[in-house]
């Protein structure tokens, strides 16, 4: 199979895209959130026969948003979670009948805010089920449920800088990442205000925690995006050290995504443009052993590891998702573009 990329014109730049997954079938739904916008929007998506027979997006809805989408995560089907750089997040659902409509459940207003007062940017978001985790600019570290009006709990002073990303390890752990290239691990259980494990990003340069990702299957396993473009992995069963450390990127990395089926396969985007494909499976074959090591160990050893440039842009890639052999990214040219028949190993 060859790669087909498909590129349709938001008329705004996407900071977010998102998969709408329906079990056993493609994906036919996505959504998107744009960025830098007086008015921002959230877009409700599907793929559409066009002239030519082939299956193309087509925007079938819309929402304004007040600040820049800084997060999406779908907690089920039709429903979705997201943040906003003015210091809120929402549930928002989908419906289909009798019209496509994106429709409000619930909002959290100023999680994120100085003095109690001014609202600064919710940068990042994660979910555990119907368990939602929010950080901010302001330090903050929010625990929300869908089923409650208020906060389950807020950590107000959980760091002395801006938090950039955050995400569940576990239904009662999350790992934090600030613009110092801290990674802190949090008990929810802990009665304590205080994270459990503290370790660098980078020992040898101080760089910011831009973007976090488990391995689907092997939650201890986590990969970190930083700002000067590399990529650092661990186990945190051993929280010390990092397993490796690769200079990836020549600028900040934006997002990183497991394929949820084919874990050997990573894919990264940066704000330099590119959309690169990491792919491990060979090495996957020969060393099956999950308890001690796994395919990212060897992240820096080439002659194992094979990275292609999947695509290149001349403005920042900002987002990316994966549902089985199609790619979805967002740009900043305010463009969406839908890259079909992988090679997913």
């Amino acid at each position: 199979m060859t790669e087909n990329v498909q590129c349709v014109f938001a008329s705004e730049k996407i900071n977010k895209v998102r998969f709408k997954h329906e079990n056993f079938e493609d994906a036919r739904y996505f959504v998107t959130g744009s960025w830098d916008d007086p008015v921002n929007k959230i877009g409700y998506w599907m793929f559409q026969k066009n002239e030519e027979d082939e299956l193309y997006p087509k925007n079938i809805s819309s929402s304004l948003v007040l600040g820049d989408v800084t997060e999406i995560k779908f907690i089920s089907y039709d429903t979705f979670v997201f943040s906003s750089s003015a210091g809120y997040a929402k549930i928002m659902k989908l419906q289909d009948v009798p019209y496509p409509e994106i429709k409000e459940h619930h909002s959290w207003d100023k999680l994120h805010r100085l003095n109690n007062r001014q609202s600064v940017s919710c940068t990042a978001l994660a979910t555990f089920g119907q368990d939602i985790v929010t950080v901010g600019e302001d330090g903050r570290i929010n625990f929300l449920t869908a089923q409650k009006n208020d906060p389950v709990r807020s950590i107000d002073n959980a760091d002395s800088c801006s938090l950039y990303c955050v995400d569940f390890l576990r239904h009662n752990e999350i790992l934090t990442g600030n613009i110092r290239g801290h990674m802190k691990v949090w008990d929810l259980r802990s009665d304590q205000d205080a994270p459990t494990t503290t370790v660098m990003l980078s020992e040898q340069a101080k760089t910011e925690a831009m973007c976090i990702a488990h391995h689907p299957t092997q939650k201890h396993i986590v990969v970190a995006g930083a700002g000067d473009g590399s990529l650092t992995v661990w186990d945190l069963r051993y929280k010390t050290y990092p397993i490796s450390q690769l200079s990836a990127h020549s600028n900040s990395i934006s997002e990183i995504a497991f394929h949820p089926d084919r874990p050997e396969n990573l894919y990264t985007c940066s704000i330099t443009g590119e959309v690169w494909h990491w792919n491990n499976s060979q090495h996957s074959k020969l060393q099956l052993d999950t308890t001690d090591t796994h395919w990212l160990c060897t992240i820096g050893n080439k002659g194992k590891l094979q990275v292609n440039s999947l695509h290149t842009l001349h403005k920042p890639v900002n987002s990316i998702d994966i549902d089985r052999s199609t790619l979805l990214f967002g740009c900043d040219n305010e463009a969406i573009y839908v890259m079909k028949n992988l090679n997913v190993f």
